[in-house]
């Protein structure tokens, strides 16, 4: 568990759980508490009991069954005093997953299919958002909450610029800020993901490859599928969250309206990186659909043209076999059979006929050469 107390003019990393119970809400700013999802189930007595203390207001069992459930897709809820967002990350798994159960990882984790899909770790994000305090509820290698934590210290230890705009003014500010991350780190996967299903398409529509990993193609479009319902679940998120603000009471100064507004903006920009994610994924899946069509159409024209090859073959020897046979018949009185040149006109008439059929198939372009 780690504690950072955030105000307009820099943050802080506080001590400990006990300390502030002890010590209590600071007096400007606000909390950021950011645990892993077994220590939040190890300590959920001390945890429930110091919200109560902070903030008036425990987690609702229902809510701590969600931040705590690792199947449960990206949702918005709310209560009178505090909101609560699951957010399902789309990250690269790292070789130690610090206990991340497998079920949690995206449905590409077989032995199929290109490398970055199996990596691609969606475990679910927790955020109980109060007025002045955030609770985030993560799996044990969240790389989003340790590089946001150190960007949150370096600002500190430097100038505020450095941060981007400022410091985060409210919980709900910092629950979007980290959300931006973990949305923008699927976007930096998508080159990966782009040259590695490039690269598969070409196999597909290689002529001189023979394909037979169908399993692993299976999987590719299956997760993709499936992480294009996780985007939407983020998407349809994000929505309520937007439009829940909206129903806020209107604030009471200028300052307030204002950090309002900008709180609905970073809302709007993360849906809009949200939405980037969602056309990635849906052009990704389109394109391996697409590979797959152009595979068979390609399969189904090599065919086209051995069975067309084959056809002209047989219907330039099938007169020859025609003439062989008449002159095989069982009679004594067959034209040109006792002729000393019977047998020189014979071919010589099997000849002519065969070039003449292979003249014009060929100008009617049955036996051309397909050109690659």
């Amino acid at each position: 568990m780690r504690i950072f107390q955030i105000q307009s003019t820099g943050a802080s990393e506080g001590d400990d759980w006990p300390a502030l119970l002890q010590r209590g809400l600071p007096a400007t700013g606000f909390v950021w508490i950011s645990c892993a999802s077994q220590d939040f189930e190890s300590h959920l007595p001390a945890i429930q009991q110091g919200l109560q203390q902070l903030c008036g207001q425990p987690l609702l069992d229902l809510h701590v069954s969600d931040l705590l459930n690792k199947q449960l897709p990206s949702h918005y809820d709310y209560t009178s005093q505090y909101d609560v967002v699951v957010f399902r990350r789309l990250a690269a798994a790292s070789a130690a997953t610090g206990g991340t159960a497998p079920s949690t990882r995206a449905p590409a984790a077989s032995k199929g299919g290109p490398p970055i899909l199996r990596r691609i770790d969606t475990s679910p994000v927790g955020f109980a958002v109060f007025d002045r305090l955030l609770l985030t509820v993560h799996p044990a290698d969240c790389t989003v909450r340790d590089a946001y934590a150190a960007k949150l210290m370096q600002a500190t230890s430097t100038d505020v610029r450095t941060l981007g705009t400022r410091f985060p003014n409210s919980p709900a500010d910092l629950m979007l800020r980290i959300v931006n991350l973990m949305v923008d780190g699927y976007l930096a996967l998508r080159r990966e993901m782009t040259h590695q299903l490039d690269h598969w398409q070409a196999e597909l529509l290689n002529p001189k490859a023979r394909f037979a990993n169908w399993s692993a193609l299976l999987d590719a479009r299956l997760a993709l599928h499936q992480l294009d319902e996780i985007c939407e679940d983020q998407r349809s998120c994000i929505q309520d969250w937007i439009e829940a603000i909206k129903t806020w009471p209107d604030a009471d100064n200028p300052g307030e309206a204002r950090e309002r507004e900008l709180l609905q903006v970073r809302s709007r920009d993360v849906l809009e990186h949200i939405e980037r994610v969602v056309h990635h994924v849906r052009r990704l899946e389109q394109s391996a659909e697409t590979a797959v069509q152009m595979h068979f159409s390609a399969q189904s024209h090599r065919t086209n043209d051995i069975m067309r090859t084959l056809t002209a073959l047989t219907a330039i020897f099938l007169p020859l076999n025609l003439i062989a046979a008449i002159f095989g018949m069982n009679f004594d009185s067959i034209p040109l059979l006792h002729l000393h040149s019977g047998f020189w006109w014979a071919m010589g008439g099997m000849l002519l006929i065969a070039s003449t059929l292979s003249l014009l198939f060929w100008r009617k372009r049955y036996i051309s050469r397909s050109v690659r």
